[in-house]
């Protein structure tokens, strides 16, 4: 009888231990996390015959053409040295104009390619000289408008570029503080907007012949963003937060820079986003972050498509991300929080849906992990909301967590997926994202409530967070780790310089370690920005106990938790001879056993290079591994 009750007990532990395996999640390989796409960045060629998109070759990336009429893929471009950069373009005669940032010359190469011959030519070779699109024009297709702070780096100046003679003619010289320029649906600038480091004002001229005249003048707390034209009279559609919380689309009178009428708001988020169609000169949608992405049609033929295509793709976001000029193909995007996402072709004459392909086919949403919307008072009664990622089958308390501070600090963590977050949770940790006060997204009054709290309430509120979860028994109290990039960074090294008690750990991905360099070595064409910057941050003059008591390079001894630090060397916000410094002074302090440190010598903030990418979370694995004591 005891002989029969021991193999029965026996069986079931067994059974018990396979069903437990059973509901572990698989350890999803890092490469999978952080590869390079297989494809990305679908575009459609203007006339409907082409597909364009990035695909990797010798690790990097590089265009691709497929046919629409046979099917056939060819590989335009074989570049072994330097990746095409993501915001290539088509232009109307059917050319693609596209660019790479050559980093370890610090310069730019514009070039273009004809999709008929696949002929490649250079246009344009610059050295520390930043360089972006502005806007096509249907009626002169071979000449495209951009901007360059060529002449003085601290300006950039409107030119137009041909792209078959390689021919660059100045259109606005910047008189000195322009930073956005508006053009009409000819490709004509008639709005500028200006600052002078504190106020913003919005400029209009009727024609090229005439000069800007100031319409709107608002201070730094209030925006008007300049959409598109209407099409009546010199009217104009804006988001602005101009006499209002929240920023709402408007139509405003371009002569006089009075609003006309508001065309939607909503009363708990900013509208981020509107969608107009130059080629059919109309609104479509907009859109916003209330804890998960949210739309509102304002035309129904666009709204027709997204409802058809989500009723094959039930359960994703949708966005439509190009379309050709007869608007009857669209490249759709579709991701969630759990799937990176995956590219679709659809034809409105037939009702076609047809996939194009994934950026990453290795991952499967099952094994992934949901982001749960998340709220809480901070200790002074505001409330802050944020996101919860929990490990995949665990329980839900006493879980060991990472805290991700968004980089900013005027920015937001938003839902959707991030390779970071999945990477962490199929590790075993929950992953706590704070939107703590002066977030974008949440309303002027919100934002401004961060104005010059750097070290004070932002921290606070991050603080709060933490505390909230032990509270609510989510949080294991002896095994939280935080972890940053740029303003990120900085929450991190002031999480374990200030609250010790609260964190095991830190990992810092190029973070601001001292605002007085940040803001003095801020590049040229920054400057205009630094009055804002003072009034938001601080003032090195004037402000210089608050940031001198809060930035990291002054505060090596209040460090004493592991740290793990990754910098680009060729990173233009970053003293990397400071940063030195305070390694060494953290690793006098602490010991070299305490301290990570790895400096790439041709990245930049972020790491393109995939094999520096691996190596990067790799690092961070068996770092969280040995400090949070972590098993699979």
């Amino acid at each position: 009888m005891l002989k029969h009750l021991k193999a029965s007990v026996f069986i079931y532990v067994v059974i018990a231990l396979c069903a437990c395996h059973q509901q572990r999640a698989r350890q999803v390989p890092i490469a999978d996390f952080f590869k390079t796409p297989e494809k990305s960045t679908f575009r459609i060629s203007p006339d409907g015959r082409y597909i364009s998109y990035l695909k990797p070759y010798k690790e990097k990336q590089n265009l691709f053409i497929q046919s629409l009429d046979d099917g056939e893929e060819r590989m335009a471009t074989s570049f072994a040295d330097y990746s095409i950069r993501n915001d290539y373009f088509w232009t109307y005669n059917n050319k693609i104009v596209f660019s790479q940032d050559v980093i370890d010359q610090d310069g730019y190469r514009m070039f273009t390619l004809d999709v008929s011959s696949l002929k490649i030519r250079n246009i344009l070779s610059e050295k520390k000289v930043r360089i972006s699109m502005v806007c096509l024009n249907k009626h002169e297709p071979d000449v495209v408008t951009i901007r360059m702070n060529k002449r003085d780096p601290a300006n950039f100046d409107i030119y137009r570029l041909n792209i078959t003679t390689g021919a660059l003619n100045p259109y606005l010289i910047n008189p000195g503080n322009i930073t956005q320029w508006y053009p009409d649906a000819d490709g004509k600038i008639r709005l500028v907007r200006e600052y002078d480091g504190v106020d913003e004002n919005i400029l209009f001229r009727p024609n090229d012949h005439l000069p800007f005249k100031r319409i709107i003048a608002n201070n730094f707390k209030t925006s008007v963003k300049p959409i598109a034209f209407t099409g009546e009279k010199n009217y104009f559609y804006a988001l602005s937060n101009d006499e209002r919380d929240k920023t709402a689309l408007v139509e405003i009178n371009a002569e006089t820079g009075k609003e006309r009428k508001i065309i939607y708001a909503i009363g708990n988020a900013d509208i981020q986003y509107a969608e107009y169609s130059r080629n059919k000169h109309r609104l479509e949608l907009v859109s916003w972050d209330a804890a998960t992405p949210q739309k509102h049609f304002l035309n129904n033929d666009i709204e027709d498509i997204y409802d058809k295509v989500l009723n094959n793709l039930k359960g994703n976001e949708v966005d439509i991300t190009d379309r050709d000029s007869a608007e009857n193909k669209f490249i759709i995007n579709i991701y969630t929080d759990r799937n990176p996402g995956s590219y679709y072709l659809y034809e409105g004459s037939i009702g076609k849906l047809t996939k194009l392909g994934d950026i990453n086919s290795n991952l499967r949403s099952e094994e992934l992990c949901a982001m749960r919307p998340v709220s809480f008072k901070a200790s002074d009664g505001m409330d802050i909301s944020g996101y919860l990622t929990f490990p995949l089958n665990e329980n839900k308390a006493n879980l060991p967590v990472v805290v991700m501070p968004h980089d900013g600090p005027f920015n937001h963590s938003v839902w959707g997926y991030d390779p970071e977050v999945q990477f962490l949770a199929n590790r075993g940790y929950a992953v706590f994202q704070v939107n703590y006060r002066g977030s974008t997204g949440f309303g002027k009054a919100f934002h401004s409530a961060g104005f010059k709290e750097v070290g004070g309430k932002i921290q606070q509120d991050i603080t709060d967070g933490v505390k909230w979860l032990i509270r609510n028994k989510t949080a294991n109290p002896k095994k939280i780790a935080i972890f940053g990039r740029g303003f990120g960074g900085f929450s991190a090294l002031y999480g374990v310089s200030f609250h010790p008690e609260l964190y095991n750990c830190a990992i810092v991905q190029h973070g601001l370690i001292n605002f007085f360099t940040y803001i003095k070595d801020a590049p040229p064409f920054q400057k205009p920005l630094l009055q804002m910057t003072y009034e938001m941050v601080g003032n090195p003059e004037t402000d210089a106990s608050r940031l001198r008591a809060i930035s990291p390079v002054f505060h090596p001894d209040k460090i004493r938790a592991p740290l793990l630090i990754f910098q680009g060397a060729k990173d233009p916000r970053a003293n990397i001879s400071e940063l030195n410094r305070f390694v060494r002074e953290l690793e006098k302090q602490n010991g070299k056993d305490m301290v990570k440190y790895f400096l790439k010598p041709n990245e930049r903030a972020n790491f393109r290079n995939e094999r520096n990418r691996l190596e990067m979370y790799t690092e961070i694995e068996k770092f969280l591994d040995s400090n949070m004591r972590v098993k699979p």
